[in-house]
């Protein structure tokens, strides 16, 4: 009877702590999901805002083109205009990045130029001309081209034609945001893809960062220390994954709201070796020797479960035959992570 208690308890606390587990990685999916679902809703609500506003302003440009057409120009000073506004839209793409105050200079003076020309809503085109890194020497060209009965409608074309290129350009780096979002995502979860495979260390610690990037504090710097000449590492990826999240997710929380978060990679002739650290208050003495165990935590209730180091322990020592440690002293934490460059020998993991 004591055998069969003693196998009964044994086996009901193993089958609680993989329901834990696996709970908790629930937890850590939607919420990332969440994070993923915000990250992804911004770049696609500009890019519909964007693309709505393009139609409009194609369309007045159009307008103003055959009003031009119809108006005093003849067809060299058209053609002309046709050049600069070539000129404006390659203006767009090279324009420079001004600060907020040499942006408001020149928005003034610019505004001060339309105004003086008899240009109509000279302040409201002001800061679009601006932003192509337009001045008002080029302006002058412009009015030197157009006769002074066609200038408003010419500058009103002009504006049109740069408020297009700007929408466009802010379509292809929304778009591309979101690309690059479904990238991250997919090489995170390494969907459809083997679980066990051969890896780029640096590409699965981009990925995670990416995913994490909501939780990732304004004042929060991240610097990378990796080591380019790190070779592929066979290895769970998706797992490792949830390493780099567990350890990462630990020391945003430890910071706060500022800190200095420093991932890193290097090798050596057997291991490879990610580094993750953290500015914060680091972990006290007399919890450092429990911090890999199963449900200890150092949280307030309701915030951990205690189980995130101890699902990264197990991947990286039970599963893929590595080493795991924690360096820490008041203000510096390092989590040290050694992988087997040959990788774990499948069939005798745990």
């Amino acid at each position: 009877m004591a055998q069969h208690l003693l196998a009964g308890l044994f086996q009901g606390f193993t089958n609680r702590q993989r329901t834990v587990a696996q709970r908790e990685r629930l937890l850590a999916l939607g919420s990332l999901s969440a994070g993923l679902t915000h990250e992804l809703n911004n770049p696609a609500a500009a890019a519909v805002r964007a693309t709505l506003t393009l139609q409009q302003r194609v369309s007045k440009m159009r307008e103003k083109l055959a009003a031009l057409a119809a108006g005093h120009l003849d067809e060299a000073a058209l053609q002309t205009l046709i050049k600069f506004q070539d000129e404006a839209a390659q203006r767009v793409a090279e324009a420079p990045k001004l600060s907020a105050m040499q942006a408001s200079d020149r928005e003034d003076e610019l505004s001060d130029w339309l105004e003086d020309h008899g240009v109509a809503h000279g302040y409201e085109l002001a800061p679009t001309f601006v932003q192509a890194g337009l001045d008002s020497g080029w302006l002058d060209l412009v009015a030197n081209a157009a006769p002074a009965e066609s200038l408003g409608g010419a500058i009103h074309w002009l504006y049109y034609t740069i408020d297009t290129e700007l929408l466009m350009k802010e379509i292809t780096d929304s778009t591309t945001r979101i690309s690059t979002l479904v990238e991250a995502a997919k090489q995170y979860s390494q969907m459809d893809r083997s679980p066990y495979q051969t890896v780029d260390l640096q590409e699965l610690l981009e990925s995670t960062l990416v995913m994490l990037g909501r939780k990732i504090k304004p004042g929060v710097r991240v610097v990378r220390e990796y080591d380019e000449s790190l070779p592929p590492v066979p290895a769970y990826a998706a797992e490792l994954n949830q390493v780099w999240t567990n350890i990462i997710d630990n020391a945003l929380q430890a910071m706060g709201d500022t800190g200095t978060l420093t991932v890193g990679t290097h090798g050596d002739s057997e291991y490879a070796t990610v580094t993750i650290g953290d500015t914060g208050p680091g972990i006290p003495e007399d919890v450092k020797d429990r911090i890999f165990e199963p449900f200890f935590t150092t949280k307030e209730i309701g915030h951990g479960t205690g189980l995130g180091l101890d699902i990264a322990w197990r991947i990286v020592v039970n599963k893929h035959r590595g080493h795991l440690k924690a360096v820490s002293r008041p203000g510096s934490t390092t989590f040290v992570v050694r992988l087997p460059l040959a990788g774990p020998q499948i069939g005798e993991t745990t």
